[in-house]
C-alpha cells in the first residue's frame, strides 16, 4: 500500500489524538484556550460539549491506527480509507460552521491521504 500513505494515516491519527486531548483535558486551561482562542468563561461553560467533541476525535484516531497498523493490506486500505473519509467530511463541515482552518488541519491532509491509498493501494 506504501509507506507514505500508512505515514500519513499515521499522522493524521496522531493528530486527532493531540485533538482529543485538547477538547477533553485541556479545553478550559491555557492551552486549549489558546489553541482553540476561547474566552474563559466560555470555555468553562462549554467543557461538556467540548469532552464529549473529544471523543468523537478519539474514536477517528483509534480507527486511523487501526488502519495504519492493520497487517492485512487489503483490510488496511478499506479501513484507512472509510476513517479518513469519516475525517474528510467532519473537516468539512467543522470548517463550514466553524472555522475554514478546521479545512486546512483535517480535510485537506486526510484527503492527500486517500488519494495516496488510491494511488498505490
Amino acid at each position: 500500500m506504501g509507506y507514505l500513505s500508512t505515514t500519513t494515516t499515521a499522522t493524521i491519527g496522531l493528530i486527532h489524538a493531540y485533538i482529543t486531548l485538547l477538547e477533553m483535558y485541556y479545553w478550559d486551561k491555557p492551552r486549549g484556550i489558546k489553541t482553540f482562542g476561547l474566552k474563559p468563561d466560555f470555555a468553562k461553560q462549554t467543557k461538556p460539549l467540548a469532552a464529549n467533541q473529544g471523543l468523537y476525535n478519539g474514536f477517528l484516531a483509534a480507527g486511523l491506527f487501526w488502519g495504519a497498523f492493520h497487517p492485512v493490506e487489503e483490510f488496511a486500505a478499506q479501513i484507512r480509507m472509510f476513517f479518513l473519509g469519516c475525517v474528510v467530511v467532519a473537516g468539512v463541515f467543522g470548517g463550514a460552521t466553524a472555522n475554514t482552518r478546521i479545512l486546512f488541519v483535517q480535510a485537506l491532509p486526510a484527503a492527500v491521504s486517500m488519494g495516496l491509498i488510491w494511488l498505490w493501494g
